[in-house]
C-alpha cells in the first residue's frame, strides 16, 4: 500500500510544508470515493473531516425555503472542501454534493485538531492556509453578489 504523503505534498493547499508536518497529517488522512450525486455533508452535520479533492466536481448548496437547494460554488481538482472542522461547534454550514464521481482526500477534523494542540506552529500553519481559502471563498462570494444585485 503506497503512502498517501507524496499526494498530500501534491495538492495546492499542502504545497510547501514542512515533511515533517505532512508525515503528522499523513495518519489523519484517507483516500474516500463519492459516486456522482452522493451527499458528502449536510448543514447542521457534525463536521468531523475535511477534503482536498484530486479527482471530480462537488457542488457547495445552501437550501432556501422558497428556492430548493442552491449552488453557492462548484468545487474541483485542487480545492478544499470544509473548514468547519476547524470552527466550534463543528457543523457543516452548507450542504455538499458530488455533481460527478469524486476522489478525495479525507483528514480527519478531531485527528487534526489534537495534532495542533500538541504542535502549535502547525496549528497556525493550517490556520492560515484555512484562511486563505476563507479569504478566496469570500471575495468568489463578493463578486456574485455584485453580479446579481449590480445596477442595471
Amino acid at each position: 500500500m503506497q503512502s498517501l504523503e507524496p499526494i498530500l505534498m501534491a495538492h495546492p493547499f499542502f504545497r510547501g510544508l514542512a515533511a515533517d508536518d505532512l508525515r503528522l497529517l499523513v495518519g489523519c488522512a484517507s483516500n474516500v470515493r463519492f459516486e456522482a450525486d452522493t451527499i458528502i455533508a449536510r448543514e447542521g452535520d457534525s463536521a468531523d473531516q475535511f477534503y482536498l479533492i484530486r479527482e471530480g466536481k462537488v457542488a457547495v448548496e445552501a437550501f432556501g425555503a422558497d428556492r430548493g437547494s442552491v449552488i453557492i460554488q462548484t468545487l474541483g481538482p485542487g480545492e478544499l472542501l470544509g473548514w468547519s472542522w476547524l470552527v466550534p461547534p463543528y457543523q457543516w454550514r452548507f450542504d455538499a454534493r458530488a455533481v460527478e464521481m469524486t476522489r478525495a482526500i479525507s483528514l480527519n477534523g478531531k485527528c487534526l485538531r489534537a495534532k495542533c494542540e500538541e504542535n502549535t506552529r502547525l496549528g497556525y500553519e493550517l490556520l492560515k492556509r484555512v484562511t486563505g481559502v476563507f479569504t478566496e471563498r469570500l471575495a468568489a462570494t463578493r463578486l456574485q453578489l455584485m453580479d446579481v444585485y449590480g445596477k442595471q
